[in-house]
């Protein structure tokens, strides 16, 4: 499954994944409890595939900085906690993205970002994000 079928909702704890279409919005599956609910079109909804996270050049999207934690954990759950340390979570998001933007990209972010890999390495849906990027950079050749 791609990050085109998992959201983020705003007010909710954790992941979601994109069930069905309705016509007030959509329903989606929690990965954390794997309850269903309703949402509907007012509600703040973020699409992992959108989200990027600013560095000093570019901004990276989401999907790239998983598969760099994903290689520096070996496929596991990340080293450090979302309940960590500000220092701690810094240092470790710096060892994965050295040139991220620490004016922009707040601990907050960086707690949302491990919480979600650890969500998605859960639920073995890391392992669909390396063969999408496959995908991709065969059709670009």
């Amino acid at each position: 499954m791609s990050l085109e079928k998992i959201i983020a909702i705003a007010g909710k704890p954790g992941l979601f994944k994109l069930i069905t279409q309705t016509r007030a919005g959509f329903v989606a599956e929690s990965l954390i409890d794997n309850k269903r609910l309703s949402v509907n079109v007012q509600q703040n909804v973020s699409v992992l595939s959108e989200i990027a996270i600013y560095t000093l050049t570019e901004e990276v999207p989401l999907k790239q900085v998983f598969l760099k934690i994903k290689e520096k954990e070996n496929g596991q759950q990340t080293s450090v906690s979302a309940k960590d340390s500000k220092d701690a979570l810094e240092e470790f998001f710096f060892n994965v993205l050295p040139d991220y933007d620490e004016d922009r990209v707040y601990v907050s972010d960086i707690k949302k970002v491990i919480q979600w890999y650890n969500l998605l390495q859960a639920h073995d849906l890391l392992d669909s994000l390396e063969e999408d990027s496959s995908k991709k950079s065969d059709e670009e050749e």
